[in-house]
């Protein structure tokens, strides 16, 4: 099992900013992606972001490009998400993952609320 700890949440102003953590713990194997979902009330959770093992590629949904950011730290076993230029329509539960071939593992989620 990989348990995984978010942390960072809160709330802030449209054009303001946020970061978030995730640290990773249990059989956590650092060759594995990493990644950010999101889901708002009344939506299906949606892909933010992933970032390959090595921290050396990333991959964001369109809606977010240009704004926000992927990072990990391997040595600590965490994984970033710098989160600029915020709107209100961020505004959801914050999920961190682990992809472990075909097994996701997923954190608790921690709320990022942005007020207009």
């Amino acid at each position: 099992q990989v348990q995984l700890v978010e942390s960072g949440g809160g709330l802030v102003q449209a054009g303001g900013s946020l970061s978030l953590s995730c640290v990773a713990s249990g059989n956590f194997v650092r060759n594995t992606v990493m990644g950010w979902y999101r889901q708002a009330p009344g939506r299906q959770r949606e892909l933010v972001g992933h970032i390959n093992s090595a921290g050396s590629s990333t991959n964001y949904a369109d809606s977010v490009k240009g704004r926000f950011s992927i990072s990990r730290d391997n040595a600590k076993n965490t994984v970033y998400l710098q989160m600029n230029s915020l709107k209100p329509e961020d505004t959801a539960v914050y999920y961190c993952y682990n992809q472990v071939g075909s097994r996701t593992y997923w954190g608790q989620g921690t709320q990022v609320t942005v007020s207009s």
